[in-house]
């Protein structure tokens, strides 16, 4: 029994949310564990620690929105922004902890 292929617009839009989740889900995780690091009030291994921990529920909810999203557009968005916006606090707090 031969079954037609997608199309290749779907077929695309499907391979860019896999990347979405599996790349920019993690890239999202990781920013998120180290702005934690840096704000959660506790010695620095504890600090890490908790955020580690908390950064698999992050990489969970951030494979559920890809998936969730109306278009694999959103779901990058709703990925990079966050990332991006963590990952500048985080140098900020960087310089602002080098500085100090």
């Amino acid at each position: 029994m031969n079954s037609p292929l997608a199309p290749p617009h779907y077929r695309l839009a499907l391979l860019s949310r896999v990347v979405a989740a599996v790349i920019g889900g993690y890239l999202l995780a990781s920013f998120s564990t180290i702005f934690l690091s840096f704000i959660l009030p506790s010695s620095l291994p504890e600090a890490v620690l908790g955020a580690t921990l908390f950064s698999f529920a992050i990489y969970t909810a951030a494979i559920v929105w890809v998936f969730a999203a109306r278009n694999a557009t959103r779901a990058w968005l709703g990925l990079l922004l966050p990332g991006s916006s963590l990952a500048a606090a985080s140098f900020i707090l960087y310089l602002a902890g080098a500085a100090a």
